[in-house]
């Protein structure tokens, strides 16, 4: 697995201070994006908590899932949030070491009491003594929450920088790339009371309960006001893969108002398949993505495939990047009227920006929203083995077209390539295991790579032969 390590910033750590109002949650942010450009510790808000004991738990769930390797059980490295503001809400989001799970609370307006809230994205310390005190916060007890550094340390510089150098694996930011694409799939299929919510997640297993891989997917319908389980897929039902990754919620069940669970649509012939478990919070929302198994991390989806394959969604992606604002919800309307894209080519270029972490999607409106991470758009595209294969294909001449099917000739194997009910299958072996289920394999990727450059080859050569002119 490639590694990189990323070096995060801080004035002093974060912590749980006492001031003369009572006390204040410092969460310290290293350098970040913000509406006015690049800026080494910016501040997203400063104000009151309406809420500081449910706040305190949801921040501890992101930060237990940052740690937390739920494949193989073990405590991993530290790894940091990212903090995201969009002027009516912070948004705090993780992954888990394995990257099969991705967290995010939603810290919405009527949780925070203070100034304006901020606009962009940076890292905030979380760290171990900061955990403990969050766990010793209480319900009535006034409290403050500073996101950035607060005017006497910005002055004086008070308390030593600390700096945090992480290791950090390429697979987080395509996980970052991938959930987008798959929750952007996802409808509402299940919502339970607080009672019940809190009565069905309390039974599901703790982690240890199971080893390794989930042995096979479990699958849950709606019931009345609860959920009843189910051996197979049926119409209507939700994956519930790895139940013991849900663990993560129990330290905010005693504040839970309900439970909001999404997912794609499935047959009785589906196989185990992403889902969305949202725990309603009084002024926020808890949100665990799980990926199709416990040994599948996000990382490897294949998702975002087809449109970094597709020639004009990097210029797409240029345009529709100058047009993104830090607004809660991105328009797709709005972005296709500005840039004079079509929507499918604006959601194209979104997931093309995705691969840089600069899209995220939020389950519970239906949106996308912007954030911004230090990667550039490309960095996705040249570390998928896949993707690369697939051009590498091309340019060697192992993909001969003809008509609605195609061969690749991969040293002394050849593969056919067929279209069926709008996307490409193979005679690979990729092809029988997954049957499209982690996005197209090389070969299919190959194909589509040439039959666009045949297109454009083909508009090209009839642009440039005059009218009435033969060849």
């Amino acid at each position: 697995m490639t590694r990189t390590a990323q070096t995060y910033t801080y004035l002093r750590p974060s912590a749980v201070r006492s001031t003369a109002d009572g006390r204040s949650i410092g969460l310290e942010t290293s350098g970040g994006a913000t509406l006015a450009g690049r800026e080494a510790h910016p501040s997203f808000f400063r104000g009151f908590l309406t809420y500081p004991q449910v706040t305190a738990a949801g921040l501890l769930c992101v930060a237990d899932v940052a740690a937390a390797r739920y494949y193989q059980l073990q405590l991993d490295s530290w790894r940091d949030p990212v903090v995201t503001g969009n002027g009516d809400r912070l948004r705090f989001e993780s992954f888990s070491a394995c990257c099969g799970v991705y967290a995010r609370l939603d810290v919405l307006g009527d949780a925070l009491d203070g100034d304006d809230i901020g606009h962009g994205t940076t890292n905030v310390d979380v760290n171990i003594p900061l955990r403990d005190a969050l766990t010793r916060v209480g319900a009535s007890d006034p409290l403050r929450l500073e996101v950035g550094p607060d005017e006497m340390t910005v002055t004086t510089f008070e308390g030593p920088v600390v700096e945090k150098k992480v290791p950090l694996p390429e697979r987080w930011l395509r996980g970052f790339a991938e959930t987008q694409v798959i929750a952007s799939g996802f409808d509402l299929r299940a919502e339970l009371p607080a009672a019940e919510a809190v009565r069905f997640l309390r039974a599901l297993p703790r982690p240890g309960a199971t080893r390794g891989a989930s042995k096979g997917a479990r699958w849950v319908v709606p019931a009345g006001r609860s959920l009843r389980a189910t051996t197979r897929p049926v119409p209507g039902a939700v994956c519930l893969p790895g139940p013991e990754r849900l663990t993560a919620l129990s330290r905010v069940l005693r504040h839970a108002t309900g439970l909001r669970i999404h997912g794609p649509a499935v047959t009785a012939g589906s196989g185990p398949v992403a889902s969305a478990w949202e725990i309603g919070l009084p002024g926020m929302r808890l949100t665990l993505t799980l990926s199709p198994d416990t040994s599948r991390g996000f990382s490897g989806e294949g998702g975002v495939l087809d449109a970094l394959a597709a020639d004009e969604s990097a210029e797409d992606a240029d345009l529709v990047s100058v047009l993104l604002a830090w607004d809660p919800a991105v328009d797709i309307a709005d972005l296709a009227t500005q840039s004079g894209l079509t929507p499918q080519r604006v959601r194209a270029a979104l997931t093309r920006l995705g691969t840089a972490g600069r899209i995220g999607y939020d389950t519970a409106e239906a949106a996308y929203f912007h954030r911004e991470l230090p990667y550039d758009t490309g960095r996705a595209e040249r570390d998928n083995p896949r993707l690369r294969a697939a051009h590498a294909l091309v340019d060697a001449g192992a993909v001969r077209l003809d008509g609605e099917t195609a061969t690749v000739t991969v040293e002394d194997h050849s593969h056919r390539v067929r279209s069926a009910e709008g996307r490409l299958t193979c005679t690979c072996r990729w092809w029988a295991e997954y049957r499209g289920g982690r996005g197209p394999c090389k070969h299919a990727l190959a194909v589509r790579i040439a039959r666009r450059a045949a297109v454009t080859a083909t508009a090209q050569d009839n642009t440039d032969t005059p009218t009435g002119a033969t060849r």
